[in-house]
């Protein structure tokens, strides 16, 4: 498979993993594009080991926390316009919950982030996400623990406050 053969097929998944680590859709982007051209000169080599996603998701989660190291990257926009959201074109009650569940996902500290992002929306276990961020597996339940939990907290806090 050639590099452009494989952004063509999995370039749309790079970008939602990526929309799902940052908080801007320009800034996904730009996450996307900085992983490709660290990962273009040395295709052949990843090729080799037979698991290129692997590798390319590594490099992307590691490129967002080098970007969250960087003071610059910590700036973020005032406001995010409609478009930002997933599904923002459709108004009604499932676009509302999967708002209000992404909302509660961005909250997240980056790792547990990180962890949700791809075992729920890249769809992977635990063994691979372990992979992906140079972890132990107890390490991504416990990050998934956490985040659930957190998520819960919050959801019951909301629910109390609307009694």
């Amino acid at each position: 498979m050639t590099f452009e053969e494989y952004v063509l097929a999995r370039g749309p998944g790079l970008l939602r993993l990526a929309r799902l680590l940052v908080d801007d859709v320009h800034r996904a982007d730009d996450l996307v594009q900085d992983t490709l051209v660290r990962v273009y000169p040395r295709w052949a080599r990843i090729l080799r080991t037979d698991q290129p996603d692997l590798y390319v998701r590594r490099v992307l989660v590691n490129v967002n926390a080098s970007w969250w190291r960087r003071r610059s990257s910590r700036e973020m926009p005032a406001e995010l316009d409609a478009d930002a959201w997933p599904g923002a074109d459709d108004h009604g009650p499932p676009t509302a919950e999967r708002l209000d569940i992404w909302q509660r996902v961005r909250a997240l500290p980056r790792r547990q982030r990180a962890v949700i992002a791809l075992r729920y929306y890249e769809d992977l276990d635990d063994d691979r996400i372990s992979q992906i961020l140079g972890c132990s597996r107890a390490t991504v339940r416990t990050h998934a623990m956490r985040a659930l939990a957190a998520m819960r907290v919050e959801l019951h806090d909301l629910e109390e406050l609307h009694r």
